[in-house]
């Protein structure tokens, strides 16, 4: 069974909930389980209380009713369940896989088997999401990722990007160096007068010199 760093298979902690401002520990190794819980209290008598700690087989903690309610409460139904199909030999090793790792699987799916990714569950929904698996594949459709798609994107996100038809992204791409020339020139464009624009410098904006 694939294991984190140091054998663990599950590892989380967490505050209990309200009223509870007690901590919480939950780890699940390939052999035990490990239940952790530090008392916060404002009380003097509770200043030297020591942590808490139950340890059990795989076995022993899916006949534990009483410390299960105590995980659901704390962390909810879901990491219960993860819990117990750890203890059962029931591991998701794609959870498992680093985000790198997932990003690099995720380009070559196609779209609409992205979009049922997604659905599994949270995790996936959020790699899916992501800038990072957008920018991926963008890069991996297109033959050339100019600058100028690379600026368009920290405005619009790589997944509009994506999208964009290609005449439509030439011309987002031509606007906003349009714009950026306009923003860096000033109100004064160098080479542009601007009596040419909106009028003369005395103020009017009939044509002179007898041209209509």
């Amino acid at each position: 069974m694939s294991a984190l760093p140091g054998g663990s298979l599950l590892e989380v902690s967490a505050q209990g909930p309200a009223p509870l401002k007690d901590f919480f520990s939950l780890q699940v190794t390939e052999t035990q389980v490990i239940w952790r819980w530090w008392k916060i209290s404002l009380r003097t008598n509770a200043r030297n209380t020591k942590p808490g700690e139950v340890r059990e087989s795989h076995s022993d903690y899916l006949e534990d009713g009483r410390l299960q309610r105590q995980v659901e409460m704390v962390f909810g139904p879901h990491v219960l369940q993860y819990s117990r199909d750890l203890c059962q030999g029931r591991c998701d090793y794609l959870q498992r896989l680093p985000d790198s790792l997932l990003l690099n699987i995720m380009v070559h799916l196609e779209l609409e088997d992205v979009a049922r990714f997604a659905l599994t569950c949270r995790k996936f929904k959020e790699l899916c999401s992501s800038e990072e698996f957008w920018e991926q594949t963008v890069r991996l459709h297109c033959d050339t990722v100019t600058a100028g798609m690379e600026d368009l994107a920290k405005e619009v996100g790589w997944r509009t990007v994506f999208f964009t038809s290609k005449l439509q992204l030439q011309k987002q791409i031509s606007r906003r160096k349009l714009k950026s020339k306009t923003t860096k020139a000033g109100p004064d464009l160098p080479g542009l007068r601007m009596d040419s624009v909106y009028g003369h410098e005395d103020g009017t904006t009939e044509p002179k010199n007898g041209l209509k």
